[in-house]
């Protein structure tokens, strides 16, 4: 047992009949983390989470929290709370009752868990909307509601099942930006799944990618961006082309790489495949000689100065110190 982490997944595994959702995983989350669960649909981080909040039974393996093994305990008595993507509001209560309900059903008296309620729909800053039902707030309030009431509980780590997936983009950027000044401020652990490589690299310490029940890597977002461990790493993060060479792939971030002559540098020649204006940057995919797809992010004032169409032959070239050997397939 060691209380440095708030959790603790000991070879963990999940079985659903013949087919393994969880694969023998084992992970450390330090205490105070914003930890993001992140992978393509049906890689297991949902039913990781899950069974981190005791919803779903572990096959194999133990789960810790604060330094106890809590595998067998039910839900209630591990010290987590959990915050569903449909946000589960009770529609005939206010928000007041909502945030105030788990305490209501520990018998707490009406008035101390009014004041409590109170207390964390101001940490959210609804503190004015206490009496509004939730059909009478927008979808980025209600998700608020949602959070002071897992709050309220002040357990040990707070579950986030994709939280911002129901918003538009706008708001999902700054709901983002309040749960880290949330996760800052009570200095607990939040523990995210998510799909989006965006969210995951905006909000995390400890960024976990998983794919088919296994963690592929687990390290800070610019770790994880900066030094892929594989092919798959580098192309679902995003931002990354994957080369091969003679010495096995490589990975070259796609902003560090230009339009230019080739030389005697690295480089691949091949034609203009697309080109993608996004404002500060114009996107150019190319669709190399060898049959490979590359692409350079170019800032727009040096694209124009010598722009590029689809059809057009062209050459993408780098530096060799911005390469990165592909340790894995």
């Amino acid at each position: 047992m060691d209380a440095r982490f708030d959790v603790e997944l000991v070879s963990v595994t999940k079985r659903f009949g013949n087919s393994v959702a969880v694969d023998a995983i084992s992970l450390r989350i330090p205490r105070g983390s914003y930890c993001c669960l992140l992978g393509p649909s049906g890689c297991g981080k949902t039913t990781t989470l899950r069974m981190i909040a005791g919803h779903e039974a572990v096959t194999e393996g133990d789960v810790l929290i604060g330094g106890a093994n809590v595998t067998m305990l039910p839900t209630v008595r591990r010290g987590t709370a959990m915050m569903f993507q449909s946000y589960a509001l009770f529609p005939h209560l206010s928000c007041l009752d909502n945030v105030a309900f788990s305490l209501k059903m520990r018998g707490i008296a009406k008035a101390e868990r009014h004041r409590q309620a109170r207390e964390f729909l101001a940490l959210v800053h609804l503190e004015d909307y206490a009496q509004r039902l939730p059909s009478q707030l927008s979808g980025g309030q209600q998700q608020r509601v949602a959070l002071a009431r897992a709050l309220i509980t002040k357990p040990r780590v707070l579950l986030l099942d994709e939280p911002l997936s129901a918003l538009d983009p706008f708001l999902r950027i700054k709901v983002r930006e309040e749960l880290k000044r949330l996760q800052r401020e009570l200095g607990i652990s939040f523990i995210h799944v998510t799909h989006s490589q965006d969210e995951a690299m905006a909000l995390a310490d400890l960024m976990v990618v998983m794919d088919h029940g296994h963690i592929r890597q687990a390290a800070a977002p610019r770790e994880v961006f900066e030094r892929p461990v594989s092919a798959f790493i580098a192309r679902f993060i995003g931002g990354h082309n994957v080369l091969p060479t003679p010495h096995g792939a490589i990975a070259i971030r796609a902003d560090r790489c230009q339009l230019g002559t080739g030389g005697d540098g690295p480089h691949v020649n091949g034609r203009v495949a697309a080109v993608e204006y996004q404002g500060t940057m114009v996107r150019v995919a190319l669709a190399t000689d060898a049959g490979d797809e590359a692409t350079a992010l170019v800032p727009d004032a040096i694209f124009y100065r010598a722009p590029v169409a689809p059809g057009d032959a062209a050459t993408l070239v780098w530096s060799d110190h911005d390469a990165h050997p592909l340790t894995e397939a």
